[in-house]
């Protein structure tokens, strides 16, 4: 462990460990610290570098959105904060023993695991989780080497909100429209070369009920080689007089203006066409024979009190790659309760058990954008800050972490470690992009030794 990261020997007058370097791990570091300025904060990721989905799940061509990391950034560069990467629980260190080490433990772990489809057919080959998609595109460690099919001409996306149209659009777009990207080089070699003419994105509900934004539906309108394609029967009669919430209902009302826009616009002609299916429910993935994906069986539906009703009417629908992007849950933490129905760690408002607490996804599910996980973040930091005060800190802090990693023969990455892996990766990427990632822990490691 380099000088950088090593703890004080003076016992600190309280001591945080926070699990996960996101945005909800990251925020919680910033209010924490804040008010505590003499707490002593560990922040351990399984991975050697932080910032979490901004880093391997935000769309690689929303490089403004990846701008919040220069908050993040002074987050970490705060007296007292430590970033210790490619320190994993359970393998170098237990949750057991983080709580015996120190007076508070925050878990940000997230909702990595894809929710599966429920249907026959999602076991063939080309059928992908939304985010071992995204992060095969975007260089996470665990995705990188998923190697997706894409041998077209067409590709369903089931899902209606923005990973979805995500995904859509980084499958349409030319190599120039993401020639300023962060896409990994594998990755864009891969989709450059996909004769993907057709991209259908399903909905269960209706176009009032998608939870994508505006932002992200109106990009589809601007990309250089593709024509969003919506059916103008669906938008017949569609109002939004049933939305209370006056900002949700300004959101659908400018998405049915976007959705309307669409269905208007001509056929130039354009090589690439992304159809928006509303009211279709996936019932099988269908075999092209090979044991891969050749289409979907969907159920039109009918939406009651906000749900999808299925009308028992079947159609199929060809396509030789799909991707789900129906939502995440939170993979099981050893020891901890979990609420199965929800996907998240078990909590009260945060609260998991004394000491041990919970934010961002892996609290309330997957769900908003990155300030979302502010607000969460917050509130979970008011109630360790609450707790702090009502205990005398008489535990060893990070002083205790260091000698089990050290007796382990673990290789913590500090912050400093960090910012030479991202000069590394910065220095590497092809002109005009902004950084070419490592895509493996051992590359990483490796432009440490270099």
């Amino acid at each position: 462990m380099s000088a950088s990261s090593t703890a004080p020997e003076v016992r600190p007058a309280a001591s945080v460990c926070v699990v996960g370097s996101g945005p909800s791990g990251l925020y919680a570091v910033d209010a924490v610290a804040r008010k505590r300025p003499d707490a002593a904060i560990d922040v351990i990721d399984r991975l050697p570098t932080p910032f979490g989905l901004v880093r391997a799940g935000v769309a690689p061509d929303h490089l403004g959105t990846k701008n919040i990391v220069r908050q993040f950034d002074r987050a970490l560069s705060r007296p007292g904060v430590r970033f210790l990467g490619n320190v994993t629980v359970g393998r170098d260190v237990s949750l057991d023993e983080l709580k015996a080490g120190y007076d508070a433990v925050i878990l940000a772990v997230g909702a990595p695991v894809d929710r599966p489809l429920g249907v026959a057919g999602e076991d063939l080959a080309a059928v992908y989780g939304s985010g071992a998609f995204v992060g095969w595109y975007n260089g996470h460690p665990d995705h990188a080497a998923l190697e997706p099919r894409l041998p077209g001409p067409s590709v369903a996306v089931v899902g209606n909100g923005n990973v979805a149209l995500d995904i859509a659009r980084i499958l349409a777009k030319t190599p120039k429209e993401m020639a300023e990207s962060d896409i990994c080089a594998h990755a864009a070699k891969v989709i450059e070369a996909a004769p993907i003419t057709d991209i259908h994105v399903i909905g269960r509900r209706g176009p009032v009920e998608a939870s994508f934004t505006s932002a992200e539906l109106g990009e589809l309108g601007h990309l250089s080689r593709a024509r969003p394609v919506v059916d103008a029967t669906v938008l017949d009669g569609l109002t939004t007089e049933s939305e209370d919430d006056p900002r949700a209902r300004k959101v659908k009302d400018k998405n049915l203006e976007i959705l309307r826009a669409f269905a208007a616009r001509p056929d130039a002609g354009e090589p690439v066409r992304i159809h928006l299916h509303f009211h279709a429910a996936p019932r099988e993935v269908l075999n092209d024979g090979s044991g891969a994906a050749g289409g979907l069986r969907l159920e039109r539906t009918r939406v009651e009190n906000g749900r999808a009703v299925g009308t028992g009417e079947t159609f199929d629908l060809p396509a030789t790659t799909a991707v789900t992007a129906i939502g995440y849950r939170c993979a099981a933490v050893p020891g901890l309760r979990m609420d199965e129905n929800r996907g998240i760690v078990a909590n009260d408002d945060g609260r998991v058990e004394p000491g041990v607490y919970v934010t961002g996804w892996a609290r309330r599910g997957p769900s908003g954008v990155i300030p979302t996980n502010r607000t969460d973040a917050m509130a979970v930091a008011g109630h360790v800050l609450a707790d702090l005060e009502e205990v005398e800190s008489a535990k060893p802090g990070p002083a205790a972490l260091d000698t089990l990693l050290a007796e382990r023969g673990a290789r913590p990455v500090c912050y400093d470690d960090w910012k030479r892996i991202d000069a590394a990766e910065v220095a590497r990427a092809a002109q005009g992009r902004p950084r070419e990632k490592f895509v493996r822990v051992e590359e990483m490691l490796a432009a440490l030794d270099g």
